[in-house]
């Protein structure tokens, strides 16, 4: 019974190997050509998440999504969004799976960008302007959000309308994060707060000891 059971075990494996390799969007498959741009040598992993509104999403040479990665454009897959892209992911990059981009206005994120799984993207958030009507009933609020070249994300960092990363800057697991960030800057906490920078001369320093290490030396 052990030797049945591991030669089905071992069939199941290689079935399911085959059905992931045969499932995966790229350049050449017909759902890879349904994108604005798909670079060469880009692979999103079967299975995919919710992928909608590809005519306005791009992505760069080399990049691989993760299983389970949803990435959309717009509340819902038919709407004309209009002559320009909306998602921009650059070339080199790796989103974790599971990993969330819903993109309205504009999400640029840079080349050789790294996500851990459960990263969570979007250009748009709920208003509660009126309270008297229900928040989900209102107006949506759109702000663009921009992440630099060679930025690492950790598990499960929330990426909030009007953010902006500067590149080579890392933020960590869990960071709820809303504003703009200079380069090179460690994000944590919620809200994402600047916790280190680094400084030519200085290297990866809390915020301010780089500016009092300068004034001791004057």
């Amino acid at each position: 019974m052990s030797l049945v059971r591991r030669a089905m075990g071992a069939l199941v494996h290689r079935g399911y190997s085959a059905v992931r390799a045969v499932g995966a969007i790229t350049p050449a498959t017909p759902a890879g050509y349904r994108f604005r741009r798909l670079g060469e040598g880009v692979s999103i992993a079967f299975p995919p998440g919710a992928i909608f509104g590809e005519r306005w999403i791009e992505i760069g040479d080399h990049t691989l999504v993760g299983e389970r990665v949803s990435i959309s454009c717009g509340m819902m897959p038919g709407p004309d969004l209009g002559p320009d892209s909306i998602v921009r992911i650059g070339s080199s990059c790796s989103i974790g799976r599971g990993s969330h981009i819903v993109g309205h206005q504009s999400i640029d994120i840079g080349d050789h960008v790294f996500t851990g799984p459960y990263v969570y993207i979007t250009d748009q958030n709920h208003v509660y302007d009126d309270p008297e009507t229900p928040i989900g009933r209102q107006w949506p609020r759109n702000n663009p959000v921009s992440i630099g070249d060679g930025c690492w994300l950790g598990a499960g960092a929330i990426i909030l309308p009007g953010t902006r990363i500067g590149r080579q800057s890392v933020v960590a697991g869990g960071a709820v994060v809303r504003g703009e960030f200079p380069d090179h800057s460690v994000i944590a906490g919620v809200p994402g707060k600047v916790v280190r920078r680094y400084t030519p001369g200085a290297g990866w320093h809390a915020p301010g000891v780089a500016l009092a290490v300068e004034a001791d030396a004057s």
